[in-house]
This record gives C-alpha cells, sequence and structure tokens, in this order.
C-alpha cells in the first residue's frame, strides 16, 4: 500500500545503540495511522463513524538490528480483508541499503465505538468496504 519513514531516536535504543524490539509494533502502527489517512479514512473519519479497528494480534520476525541515526522505510500491505476483519502485513527496511530488518503482521476487527461489538462495513459502511476491497485488490 505505501511506505512510511522513521528515522531511529536515541530513546528507542539500548546501551549499545540498537533499537529495542518493542519499537517495531510501534513502528507498525505509525506506518498503518499514514496508510489510513492515505487512503482518506484515517482514525478520526472512523471514530467520527462510531467505528473502532483495534489490534486483535500482532506478530514480528526480527532479521537484523536497527541502530541509532538509521532511518528505516516501513512498508504496509492488507494482505486479507473481509469487511469483519483484516490483517496487514509490514517490512521494515533500511532506507539507504533496502536490507530488510524486520517483518510482521497485525490483525485487527471493526467494532462499532458504542457497543464495542463487531460490524460489518459491507452491511453497514458499503462505500468504506468498496474502499478497503480496492486497495487489497493491488
Amino acid at each position: 500500500m505505501g511506505n512510511w519513514q522513521h528515522k531511529v531516536q536515541y530513546y528507542e535504543t539500548d546501551q549499545m545503540g540498537i533499537v529495542h524490539h518493542s519499537n517495531s509494533i510501534r513502528w507498525f502502527e505509525e506506518a498503518r495511522t499514514w496508510m489510513m489517512d492515505e487512503m482518506q479514512f484515517g482514525y478520526e473519519k472512523m471514530e467520527a463513524l462510531n467505528i473502532l479497528v483495534p489490534v486483535l494480534e500482532a506478530s514480528a520476525k526480527y532479521i537484523s538490528m536497527v541502530k541509532f541515526g538509521e532511518t528505516v522505510e516501513i512498508t504496509t500491505h492488507i494482505s486479507q480483508f473481509t469487511g469483519v476483519k483484516m490483517v496487514i502485513e509490514y517490512e521494515i527496511r533500511d532506507l539507504v541499503s533496502g536490507e530488510l530488518r524486520t517483518t510482521g503482521q497485525t490483525k485487527h476487527a471493526f467494532l462499532d465505538k458504542n457497543s464495542y461489538r463487531p460490524i460489518s462495513l459491507k452491511r453497514n459502511h458499503k462505500e468504506i468496504y468498496d474502499l478497503f476491497h480496492a486497495i487489497l485488490d493491488k
């Protein structure tokens, strides 16, 4: 879907200047938020429509270390979408060398903001369903 860039901050590293593994999940969120904004369906618009998209599951595979001062590029891709749930896959690469650093995915559900019950975008928000489906097909 797209690419988000992140410059590694000192506070994200350990004493050796290597990024702590937990930051990858945060970077996934940054990239996901950017992707949703690029789709014209950011969190503000979702919440205005009483839709929540919580994370149900998150995983990451660490391939090589990221260090202080480096800039990484996070690629996002919606790999599964049903209108009730979706899966987003991520690749974190060094911006300069292109070296793959981390891969991962997050799983999400679409919930009604008031009842916290799952909703079907296809049934309740067809225009949003079509937007996600068009992204999935690319």
